[in-house]
């Protein structure tokens, strides 16, 4: 196991599933100083997309590109240089934007299968705390590179906490609230006020 996380360098992802206020909370974060590493799914699906018919992408992403095992292994590959890359940075904490587990609960959340060595990343690169958003009707929109409803955001929101679960992480609850309310109870809780 990667050791990592014992260093002096904080990582924290932010999760949850779509329409959640994630975004916008990072961005407010970033905002405000704080290193942030951006998500990787959006860009992958624009281009996937613009390389294929438009009409074809009706739900999820990893149900609707050409190999989704590619697509998928692509994803945690650049979630993991992320993670890498991430040591470089000199401040005493990094907060990502979604994580390597919630390639994984994605998968689960859509019935694909995986095997247990791409299961590995989840348990060799290591968080030190999983912030999750949960679901919230009221924000959910659908758009070019968002496909879910608000039922399977529902569902994507179970398994993220499901699957960080399993692989050993307490979870982190954010109220929901305005983009700074959420702001600040990150850095109350991380002791960063």
């Amino acid at each position: 196991m990667n050791n990592n996380y014992l260093l002096d360098l904080r990582k924290v992802v932010i999760t949850g599933g779509p329409s959640t206020g994630k975004t916008s909370v990072i961005e407010n974060l970033e905002k405000n100083g704080f290193p942030v590493v951006h998500e990787l799914i959006r860009s992958m699906t624009s281009l996937e997309k613009n390389e294929d018919d438009a009409n074809e992408f009706a739900v999820n992403p990893i149900l609707s590109v050409k190999d989704p095992k590619k697509f998928n292994q692509s994803l945690l590959d650049g979630r993991i240089k992320q993670y890498v890359d991430a040591e470089n940075i000199t401040e005493n904490i990094v907060f990502f934007d979604r994580g390597i587990p919630d390639v994984h609960a994605y998968m689960n959340c859509f019935g694909q299968t995986y095997s247990e060595e791409f299961e590995k990343p989840c348990h060799t690169y290591r968080y030190h705390q999983i912030l999750l958003m949960p679901p919230w009707k009221e924000i959910h929109v659908v758009d070019n590179e968002r496909f879910e409803s608000f039922e399977e955001a529902q569902q994507v929101y179970e398994h993220l906490k499901a699957t960080y679960e399993q692989v050993g992480y307490p979870i982190t609850l954010v109220p929901k609230g305005s983009i700074e309310e959420r702001t600040s109870f990150i850095l109350e809780l991380l002791n960063l006020k």
